[in-house]
């Protein structure tokens, strides 16, 4: 294999999820296609690259000051996730009209990311001055997850708003980012307290 062409395939193999032969494809895909196409895409990654970044009141990826689900609705009930990235899914569920809250991660001692890691103060900061009636944490079902909705349950309690927790239909040890609409549905509705 040549040096640009090898170049090209490691490029895509260090995306995530994208293995050896899907990247090859990726590779030739984009070296047959016109160069008009490939500028296109590698102008949309730049753009996206320069332009994007979060949202200023929840952490949402967004083009402008803040997300448009922060500009549209109100945030009487925030839905906590651990990433940006888990916002387009949960959002698949049509009937949550809530906002959102993204950490930044989890509370994870061997990744070295504790509670003052994570964007917690400006949850709570929120969470007074909206005047939030609940609270929905919906970090993954892992240990890292469960860990930091409790902690954050815990320092929730004494502001009198409901806290839930997303519930079943969502595995132990599995990601948000790839249940589907019915199983994040059923979650969110049968969600239970904390």
């Amino acid at each position: 294999m040549n040096q640009p062409l090898e170049n090209l395939v490691n490029k895509f193999r260090s995306l995530p999820g994208v293995g050896l032969k899907t990247a090859q494809r990726y590779a030739y895909f984009v070296i047959n296609g016109t160069t008009e196409g490939a500028k296109d895409f590698a102008n949309a990654i730049l753009d996206a690259k320069e332009k994007i970044h979060f949202c200023q009141e929840c952490g949402n990826y967004t083009d402008k000051e803040l997300c448009e689900i922060c500009d549209k609705r109100k945030a009487d009930i925030i839905c906590v996730v651990a990433e940006a990235k888990d916002i387009p899914v949960l959002e698949k569920v049509k009937n949550f009209s809530g906002v959102y809250h993204v950490l930044g991660g989890t509370i994870s001692p061997l990744d070295g990311r504790g509670p003052n890691d994570l964007k917690i103060k400006e949850l709570l900061a929120r969470i007074e001055k909206h005047n939030t009636q609940e609270v929905i944490m919906a970090t993954n079902p892992d240990v890292e997850g469960d860990a930091t909705a409790m902690y954050i349950a815990r320092l929730l309690r004494p502001l009198g708003v409901k806290i839930t927790r997303i519930a079943q239909g969502i595995s132990m040890g599995s990601d948000i980012e790839y249940a589907d609409e019915m199983t994040l549905t059923r979650a969110l509705e049968s969600r239970r307290e904390i």
